[in-house]
This record gives C-alpha cells, structure tokens and sequence, in this order.
C-alpha cells in the first residue's frame, strides 16, 4: 500500500481507502462478513475509512468505531457525515441552512456520530450535502469551529452533489473546509477541469467516491440486472440509465490488458491523478479487499492506456433519478 498526503492536514492516508455504505445501506450486508472485510484491509496496510450516520442511522458507524477498537496499535483515519436535516439526497438549489444543517442539527449528529462510534473524537467530519450558497451564512462556521475547538473532530469536508463539482468551487476557495468528496472515475472526469485544480491551489484534501460508478465499471452489469426490493440501486439503475451503464462499460471490455481485470483498471485510471488524496470503493467481501488493496502496489496505469481511456469521459447532468 501507499499513500499520500491529504491535503493540508499532513495526515499521510491510503491511496486506495474504504467507502462503509454497502455494509449498511445496500441489500446482502453482513455484518460478520462486514467486519472481516475491514480488518483485512487494515492488514493490507488501508487506514482511511469513510462512513456516515445515514448507512444505516449509524449501523456503519457502529462497525468502524468496533474496528478501531480492535486495532489500538494503528492509526485509523475515521471520516463521517451528518446527514441533512431534510433528509433529501442530493440537495437543491434552494435549499437552505435552516432545511439542512441548522447549528443546533450539526451539534445533534456530531455527538449521535461519536455515541454509535464509541469514540471520543474522530478525524474528519463531512456535510453529506453542500450547496455553495451556505457560503453566506457564516451560523455552520461558528458551530464547527466551537465543536472543534471541544476536540470532537480534527477537520472538516463537505461532499459534493452528484455531476455538480462545480457546486463546491467556492467553498474550496473559502479556506473554511479542509477535504471534499466527489465523485470521479473513469466516466466522471469532469473534476479535473476546475474543481481539482481549486483544490490543488487551496491544498484541500480529495476523496474520489464511486470509483467503479455504482458497479458499471466492474463490467457485470446487464440489461437485465435487477436487485432485491427496497435497494437503492433500483432507483438509480432506471432503464434508460442502466442501458446507457451497460453499453459505454462494454466499450471499454475490449481495452482491458491480459491480465488485469476492469475494476483493477478503473482503481488505476484514478492512481493516474496526483489531485486525489484516496479513494473509497464501496467492499462487503475479503476476496474484494484483496483485489481492490492490490492495484496500490500496482500503481497508476501505463501512459498509452491512460490517454486511451480518457476519451471515454461521459459528461452527465443530475436528473430526477441521479441522487
């Protein structure tokens, strides 16, 4: 494993990190697997673990504070999200302060983090939802950095709405936040063009979030798949979106070298980026651990291929469905 660093907080993390929501959000979690799934990424050398209060109102949450525990001898980076008080994913222009992260909403959910983690503090704390225009009302500011003064958290970070990197520009270039999520993969790569390089200037730390975009980068999508009722990825794989998944993933297959198999490829496309700190693909399973903590030792994909492969960039905008 190697690492980077992140940002100006000099903590030196995993390039490759673990993203907890499939272990309390998606159908087919178990916990037992769950918890073996994490340890074995910290023996691999993994110590960036991404979770939030609203996989599974803190289930998640409970599983990296046993993890923790379990390993006193090694430096854990714990990052989570308080959730929006409207509960609505992504957010909207519109929305304010008041319907989503009010100060007396953020101070509940930075202790609710901390009671299901069983931890005093952890490291980074995100706002799950971000609209720049809470640039303008400072109330958010003075609450994190009361809660931080308190020791609670050591730095903050928002992420950003789907497709909407530009959405974060601002805050970036406020100097009032020290990481962003987002999402970037080898089809999203519209952060490179402006978010990036605010985040490079200000020194933010950078987690790339849906590395395999939701699973159509691990090439096993059909048009024909289908999930169990109530999992999330029926509401986002909508027939037009799953077409479109299936069709753009199986134009890449043909590029895929002998010997390296898709998901290794789309971990290393991101390898490719000096602006990412780490990124947190979503695993349930050690066999997965295993593959995804590899393409570290790895390392970045060959030139020839890189460039190949950006030219495969979909530029989308967020829809009814996109979430």
């Amino acid at each position: 494993m190697k690492y980077r660093r992140f940002g100006r907080t000099g903590w030196m993390v995993s390039e490759i990190g673990y993203g907890m929501w499939g272990m309390a959000g998606w159908t087919g979690s178990d916990d037992v697997e769950s918890i073996q799934s994490l340890q074995r990424a910290v023996d691999l050398g993994c110590n960036f673990f991404d979770t939030a209060w609203a996989y599974g109102n803190g289930h998640s949450e409970k599983l990296l504070g046993e993890l923790v525990r379990n390993n006193p001898g090694k430096k854990l980076y714990v990052a989570t999200k308080i959730p929006p008080k409207n509960l609505a994913w992504p957010s909207r222009r519109g929305f304010t302060l008041d319907d989503c992260f009010p100060p007396d909403h953020i101070d509940q959910y930075v202790h609710s983090s901390l009671e299901n983690l069983g931890l005093a503090s952890f490291d980074l704390i995100q706002f799950h939802t971000w609209e720049d225009s809470w640039l303008e009302d400072n109330r958010w500011v003075k609450k994190i950095d009361d809660l931080r003064r308190q020791g609670l958290f050591r730095a903050v970070g928002i992420s950003i709405n789907r497709w909407e990197p530009w959405n974060g520009v601002r805050a970036v270039q406020s100097r009032l936040i020290d990481a962003v999520q987002v999402i970037y993969n080898l089809f999203d790569q519209n952060p490179e063009d402006k978010f990036f390089p605010a985040c490079a200037a200000m020194d933010v730390g950078v987690i790339a979030r849906c590395p395999f975009d939701e699973g159509s980068l691990t090439g096993t999508l059909t048009l024909e798949s289908k999930w169990p009722q109530g999992d999330w990825r029926n509401t986002y794989f909508v027939s037009a979106n799953l077409q479109a998944s299936v069709e753009r993933a199986n134009a890449l297959k043909p590029l895929v070298p002998d010997g390296m198999s898709m998901p290794e490829m789309a971990l290393r496309f991101i390898l490719n980026n000096s602006a990412v700190s780490t990124m947190i693909p979503g695993m349930r399973k050690v066999k997965n651990v295993d593959v995804n903590m590899s393409a570290s030792d790895k390392g970045p994909l060959p030139t020839d291929l890189h460039t190949k492969l950006r030219k495969h960039r979909w530029d989308r905008a967020p829809t009814r469905w996109s979430q």
